[in-house]
C-alpha cells in the first residue's frame, strides 16, 4: 500500500511575483506558473530555460525548444508590492488568514 505524501502550506503561490536568491539565474524575477508542492518545486517564468529537443507529431513540427524547468522552492522569495524580496508570515484579518510581507508588513495580494 502507497503512502500518501502530506505537503504543508509554501510560501510560494501560483501568481506570485518571485526572486530567484541563489543558482545560475540568481538576481532574476519572474512569475510563479505552476507548483509541485510534494517536490517542493516551481516552475518560474523566464527562470532555469532548458533546451528540449521534440520529436515531430501530427500537431507540431518538432526541433529545439526552450522551456522553463523546475526550480526548488528554497531558492526562490517572494517579491511585496514594494519589489524586495521578503519572508512571508500569515495573519488572521477579519477572521481569514492572510500572507503579509515581513519586511514591509503589508499585506500579499
Amino acid at each position: 500500500m502507497a503512502t500518501k505524501r502530506f505537503a504543508p502550506k509554501r510560501h510560494v503561490k501560483t501568481g506570485d511575483q518571485v526572486m530567484v536568491i541563489s543558482g545560475e539565474d540568481k538576481g532574476k524575477t519572474g512569475t510563479v506558473l505552476k507548483v509541485f508542492p510534494t517536490d517542493n518545486k516551481a516552475v518560474v517564468e523566464g527562470i532555469r530555460m532548458v533546451t528540449k529537443h521534440r520529436k515531430p507529431t501530427q500537431d507540431s513540427p518538432g526541433g529545439i525548444e526552450q522551456m522553463e524547468a523546475r526550480i526548488h522552492i528554497s531558492n526562490l522569495m517572494v517579491v511585496d508590492g514594494k519589489g524586495t524580496p521578503s519572508r512571508i508570515g500569515r495573519r488572521s484579518e477579519n477572521g481569514k488568514l492572510v500572507r503579509y510581507s515581513k519586511k514591509s508588513g503589508q499585506t500579499i495580494k
